[in-house]
């Protein structure tokens, strides 16, 4: 009997549960009140079929015959001066109390109000910290002067630039993205010089999976990049559509661990739980760019099954030291230093902080193993049993949560055995804008907290 009000964005729209809430609430027969904020973008331009039906009602200003919200039987009203407070209020209260599920169509302007934002909408969808007056960024010191700000490589600027070189060679190629494209490094710019090799979803993940094993079924070669923290909403979609069909796409995983997005319904640190849960699926962690882009080719030329990688997000670093340009399905582990003892296990992002490790172990007398995993999904067993040999503690560094995770698969395979497992990752819980510092002491992983521990358990 209340006044319920759902409000939805149109880029939005084109997820597949808007579809299953618009079908149930026009069924319902209550008063709901849906206001659809259309403001004619997504993150970045919207996609797909249904924007034509409201670009048509834009420019009836409500009018034109075929109304996609009337053919599900909503009541409908179309408000033109989306940003105009008083109109706003008059056509809420037009429908306030209403008995049917209604819909209210608003026509605003992204960034409305604040004309960077309207200039450069793409870029100004979320926004660090910037100068007012003219949307300047960095911040000013507080003295007035402006901070250096040095240029760096980035994984998106070389993901983008390497995919389109290969592109030119290679028709096959696609890269596909959901709503999401600068995170792939797909600026407008990149965008147009891809053409038909970039396909974006919007906001529809669940929709993006099924489309790349259709792809990768077909002959195509598709590369999938998406947000860490967006995989959960496409668990089903990997197991069945993708997984038990073996179709070979590639997924370019970006932003998982701790130094990502973190606001609570952002947070990256779920990507390996997940993803390893799934049989039949690869999830790979490199350590360096150079090992980064060996995978990548490895993982689009080969045939046989999907794999994942996992992009570092503790920024690009680099090797000189030869990488493996071959990889194989047999899961096999890189030893990268023979000691005895203590084995570190750091896999991906959290490998530099095992180098770390090492050398603070070192100072205590302690020559550690240091091992690259590379993969996340399965164990080396025989990496693993020879660290039996002469070795009594072994420990995993995974940069996400280690419940479910990695480490806590290591665990299990030495579980029955004298091998002693101290798993290192973040525990499992819902953080909300963390520092994240104070996660990392909070949950032992500072190279210091890890030495300690290692050389506690070392000791007892």
């Amino acid at each position: 009997k209340e006044n319920i009000i759902a409000i939805i964005g149109d880029g939005s729209l084109s997820g597949g549960e808007a579809f299953e809430g618009l079908d149930e609430a026009s069924e319902l027969g209550t008063g709901i009140i849906i206001v659809v904020n259309d403001n004619e973008m997504s993150i970045a331009e919207n996609y797909g079929g249904i924007y034509k039906n409201l670009r048509a009602l834009r420019e009836s200003r409500g009018e034109c015959e075929h109304n996609w919200f009337k053919a599900w039987g909503f009541e409908y009203k179309y408000l033109e001066e989306g940003n105009d407070i008083e109109r706003l209020i008059e056509v809420f209260r037009s429908v306030k109390d209403t008995d049917r599920p209604t819909v209210v169509h608003i026509h605003t302007e992204k960034g409305h109000g604040y004309a960077p934002a309207v200039n450069d909408k793409e870029a100004w969808h979320w926004g660090m910290p910037f100068n007012l007056d003219d949307g300047s960024r960095p911040v000013r010191n507080a003295d007035g002067t402006v901070p250096e700000v040095k240029p760096c490589e980035t994984y998106p600027e070389l993901f983008s630039d390497w995919m389109l070189n290969e592109m030119k060679h290679d028709k096959t190629l696609i890269a596909v993205t959901a709503g999401t494209p600068t995170a792939a490094g797909f600026t407008a710019d990149k965008r147009k010089l891809a053409g038909s090799q970039h396909l974006d979803m919007g906001i529809a993940e669940e929709q993006a999976v099924a489309m790349i094993s259709g792809m990768a079924k077909g002959g195509l070669r598709p590369v999938w990049t998406v947000y860490s923290t967006f995989i959960q909403r496409t668990y089903d979609q990997i197991a069945q559509d993708l997984c038990i069909n073996s179709n070979p796409a590639v997924i370019n995983v970006v932003g998982g661990g701790v130094n990502s997005m973190n606001d609570i319904t952002h947070i990256c640190l779920f990507d390996i739980p997940m993803l390893c849960s799934i049989p039949g699926l690869i999830y790979l962690a490199p350590t360096t760019c150079e090992e980064y882009f060996a995978m990548m080719r490895w993982a689009i030329l080969q045939d046989k099954k999907p794999i994942a990688i996992r992009v570092p997000s503790n920024g690009v670093v680099h090797t000189t030291e030869k990488v493996d340009e071959v990889y194989s399905y047999e899961s096999k582990y890189k030893v990268m230093h023979e000691g005895s003892k203590v084995a570190i296990i750091a896999a991906g992002s959290f490998y530099q902080k095992g180098e770390n490790v090492v050398r603070l172990l070192a100072d205590k007398g302690i020559d550690a193993t240091l091992i690259n995993p590379r993969y996340l999904n399965e164990v080396d067993a025989d990496t693993l049993e020879a660290l039996k040999t002469n070795h009594n503690l072994v420990v995993t560094l995974e940069d996400g949560c280690k419940d479910g995770g990695f480490g806590e698969r290591i665990a299990s395979y030495y579980g029955t055995s004298d091998m002693k497992v101290l798993v290192c990752g973040v525990k499992k819980g819902l953080y909300d804008r963390y520092d994240v510092e104070q996660l990392l002491k909070n949950n032992r992983l500072l190279d210091e907290q890890i030495v300690s521990d290692v050389v506690a358990n070392v000791e007892c």
